[in-house]
């Protein structure tokens, strides 16, 4: 049987969408925060930023810490965007599936808003078990299905996502069990939220979010006027939500 992952609705062409992720796509201060506090992110922390796109996570926890950051991306497009971010340790086009790593070279793994594309998520996390040193941690930042619902103005906004987001996007019970049949300890759960007023409908209009390269150009169309008819009586309202689940390799 095909599953709406296999749907072609869900294809999208990241190396046409990497200038406006580049553009547009900044990094939430709430998933920041607690990558460096709760990672315990200082200087000589090895980072590896898996699927890590225009390398704007990587960038902002270097910039914070000092730490030594990798990155793998299965998007060329994505690496050329990247490139530049930040001093990279390495920097790499690969799948989440197959790290070009030796064993416990990192003391953590982490992925942001990524674990939807990855196709065999019990591969992802056997890898990043590997590639962990005993004792490092692994976070998956992630939408819960919760956080689909409540964000604001894609879900208010552009109501036609909900359904294909809450479609590909792995539920939180899911991912923790991955973890936990990885080898993953102490798995555990931190929603993060930020709030802030948007004035300027550009990084939708650019579709700079992936949903919004899923929903039909009526439904766009649509969600973009109901946007600029409210942003024209004043700044917008908005909420991002996230939720990172943390697991840990046990100490030998």
């Amino acid at each position: 049987m095909t599953s709406a992952m296999d749907s072609p609705v869900f294809r999208i062409d990241y190396a046409r969408a990497a200038e406006s992720y580049a553009r547009h796509r900044g990094v939430h201060p709430g998933v920041v925060r607690d990558l460096i506090e709760r990672g315990q992110v200082g200087p000589e922390t090895r980072v590896l930023d898996v699927g890590c796109g225009t390398g704007n996570y990587a960038s902002a926890l270097a910039a914070a810490t000092g730490c030594r950051v990798s990155g793998v991306d299965p998007s060329a497009a994505m690496l050329d965007r990247a490139a530049d971010a930040t001093a990279w340790e390495s920097l790499q086009q690969a799948s989440a599936e197959s790290l070009p790593f030796p064993d416990a070279a990192f003391d953590l793994v982490m992925s942001t808003d990524v674990i939807h594309h990855v196709g065999d998520r019990d591969a992802y996390f056997a890898e990043a078990a590997r590639v962990l040193r005993p004792g490092g941690q692994v976070v998956t930042v992630t939408d819960s299905h919760d956080d689909i619902m409540r964000r604001r103005p894609l879900s208010s906004h552009f109501p036609e996502t909900v359904p294909i987001e809450l479609a590909r996007y792995p539920a939180v019970p899911q991912l923790l069990a991955e973890m936990a049949r990885a080898g993953f300890s102490d798995c555990r759960t931190v929603e993060v939220s930020f709030t802030y007023d948007l004035a300027d409908s550009q990084p939708y209009r650019d579709r700079a979010y992936s949903s919004l390269l899923l929903i039909d150009d009526d439904a766009f169309q649509q969600g973009l006027a109901r946007m600029e008819s409210d942003l024209a009586r004043g700044p917008l309202p908005c909420i991002s939500l996230y939720t990172l689940l943390w697991g840990t390799i046990p100490r030998i």
